[in-house]
């Protein structure tokens, strides 16, 4: 049995440049990716400083906007370089003392390790542990006399890198001026071009929202990273008091919690287990006490902090976090991990409005098949 399928020659049309649309937009996205990248994440904080920005705005002669912004980016770029002067020259002599420490914590570690040399002769094993350990410290040996000997060599291949990187924060740092500079003309121009004034509204409801809960978590994550990293380094200054711990570390800890806090779920995890390890190189005592306060502490943020600061302001389910984060960190890095949860957020929003929109057209709806379940649904 033949079946004919006959198909309109404009359908056919509008097929095919539906995929030649969607190819053209994979080439567009992978080639131009860094770019849009850069672009987003200019936006991103384009949105998060929008606020501040207009504080500033209005105490400004003639309310300029230019003004309030420039104040801001000198604030912000002021607390960045005294904060890099402060922390950065710490980082580099922790990691070249942890690196001229390795061997011998390895010799150590070998020294005190009776118990693994008793349970490897017991197997016969023990020429293999003492050649282990062996090989443990020649490496470390030669990778702390290389760190060294080729710092010079090891800037001059990053170069490129650093570059790229110096390129890209000043685009996102001059595409984020501009924004927030002709952020009002653009608003005006958008919602001027709606004819109907409902539809307007509610889009500029739904905006609200969205700017809403990507200000809000931002700000709220703000300020639970900076009391953790707060406590985290005074916490480390006053270890310093009490074990071989040098006191500079301090500001490089608060630097680091500060940092890796702003990844949600994870992130502070990964900051506590960082400055357990530069504290266990100094002293494993001041590594100890310090684990016993991080878990503490991230009780107390977990069930105190965080709810008070943070409220309600993204409402997502603790399996949506997580997964937002995953992807976001997989595909953008630490900025991913930050951005993903206010996108999440944002894409709530969104499917909350549509849900809510089709409910109502399905109870408007003349259809006999939504009649029967608009009436089964009161029924029940």
């Amino acid at each position: 049995m033949k079946v004919k399928i006959e198909i309109e020659t404009k359908t056919f049309i509008r097929f095919w440049l539906v995929v030649v649309a969607f190819v053209m937009a994979y080439i567009f996205v992978t080639s131009a990716f860094q770019g849009l990248v850069i672009l987003a994440t200019a936006f991103f904080f384009a949105v998060v400083l929008n606020g501040p920005v207009g504080k500033l705005a209005k105490y400004m002669p003639g309310k300029s906007r230019a003004a309030g912004t420039s104040i801001a980016y000198v604030l912000v770029l002021a607390f960045l370089g005294v904060f890099a002067f402060l922390v950065v020259p710490p980082i580099f002599e922790q990691s070249a003392r942890v690196a001229a420490s390795i061997p011998t914590f390895v010799d150590n570690v070998q020294e005190r390790g009776e118990g693994i040399y008793k349970l490897a002769g017991h197997y016969g094993l023990e020429d293999q542990v003492h050649q282990a350990f062996d090989t443990v410290r020649d490496n470390a040996q030669d990778w702390a006399f290389n760190m060294s000997q080729n710092i010079g060599a090891n800037l001059i291949s990053s170069v490129g890198s650093l570059v790229g990187f110096l390129v890209a924060a000043f685009l996102v740092i001059v595409l984020t001026f501009f924004m927030l500079i002709e952020a009002p003309r653009w608003q005006k121009t958008i919602w001027g071009l709606y004819n109907d004034e409902k539809r307007m509204k509610h889009h500029h409801g739904l905006v609200t929202k969205m700017h809403n809960v990507v200000s809000g978590f931002v700000t709220g994550q703000l300020a639970v990273a900076g009391v953790a990293g707060f406590f985290a380094g005074f916490v480390v200054f006053l270890l310093s008091w009490i074990f071989a711990v040098p006191a500079n570390l301090a500001l490089p800890a608060a630097a680091i919690v500060f940092l890796l806090t702003l990844i949600p779920m994870f992130g502070a995890t990964i900051a506590g287990v960082i400055i357990s390890l530069l504290l266990a190189f100094n002293d494993v005592g001041a590594a100890i006490v310090f684990i016993i306060y991080f878990v503490v502490y991230q009780q107390i943020e977990n069930n105190f902090i965080s709810p008070a600061i943070q409220s309600k302001t993204v409402e997502l389910s603790a399996l949506a976090i997580l997964a937002a984060v995953t992807v976001g960190v997989y595909l953008f890095g630490i900025v991913g991990g930050i951005i993903s949860i206010p996108i999440a957020g944002c894409i709530k929003v969104l499917l909350e409005d549509y849900v809510e929109h089709a409910q109502d057209n399905r109870k408007e709806s003349k259809h006999p098949l939504h009649k029967i379940l608009k009436k089964v649904q009161d029924e029940s």
